[in-house]
């Protein structure tokens, strides 16, 4: 029997190369709500955790008012066109389409709204491979473990038969406080030494390695059994 039933995967940095768009949106967001304008490494800091956090994060002085403010710009620059749009990182498709006709569940923690997922979802035609998708705008944002916590109980799933699959703390975080396995994968925001000090099992170079390592933990097991 391979070991987990159940795939969660984070949505940028994990599957979508979306940093440099989230970090540009933010950048400007900023300007145009007349707050200081975030460097690229503090806004690449808080990509996973949910909007108004990561806001908090960046302007820890701001006014309730002014996070709103922060975050409808924001908002507006991420739906617009004048920002090149993101891809998925090379192999991602093929990985969770793979997955999906391997008979994992599948399912997505992410930090974005809503509203930001199911454009994306709908842009690279995925929706239909996942179980289930829960949103920072749905839950406590990451590393709460509420978002995985309404996925397990959602797909009937114990904690030791799913895996988290991200790119940063945050996502391992999550795994931790919910008594659930993390992988880490090296191509996002946060550097392998900090995920596996997260409590990563271990770090992926990239995503394209997620079937290979699936199956090897696989036939260890077999073998031991």
């Amino acid at each position: 029997m391979r070991p987990y039933d159940l795939l969660v995967f984070d949505w940028d940095g994990t599957l979508m190369d979306s940093a440099h768009r989230i970090v540009t949106c933010m950048q400007r967001a900023a300007r145009d709500a007349g707050h200081p304008v975030p460097n690229d490494a503090a806004v690449r800091e808080i990509i996973g955790l949910g909007m108004r956090e990561a806001v908090a994060r960046l302007w820890p002085a701001a006014a309730e008012r002014e996070i709103e403010d922060i975050i409808e710009a924001y908002r507006t620059h991420w739906l617009g066109d004048e920002i090149p749009a993101s891809s998925l990182f090379p192999g991602a498709e093929t990985v969770v389409r793979w997955a999906r006709e391997a008979g994992y569940l599948l399912a997505v923690a992410t930090g974005k709204s809503r509203r930001g997922l199911d454009k994306v979802l709908e842009e690279t035609r995925l929706k239909d491979c996942f179980d289930m998708t829960r949103c920072a705008d749905e839950a406590h944002s990451k590393p709460h473990p509420q978002m995985l916590q309404d996925i397990l109980t959602d797909l009937d799933t114990p904690p030791e038969r799913a895996l988290v699959i991200g790119d940063s703390e945050y996502d391992m975080l999550m795994a931790a406080n919910a008594r659930v396995d993390a992988l880490g994968i090296a191509h996002g925001v946060h550097e392998t030494d900090r995920l596996l000090k997260a409590g990563a099992l271990t770090v992926l170079d990239e995503l394209a390695a997620l079937p290979g390592w699936l199956d090897g933990i696989h036939e260890a097991k077999e073998s031991k059994g």
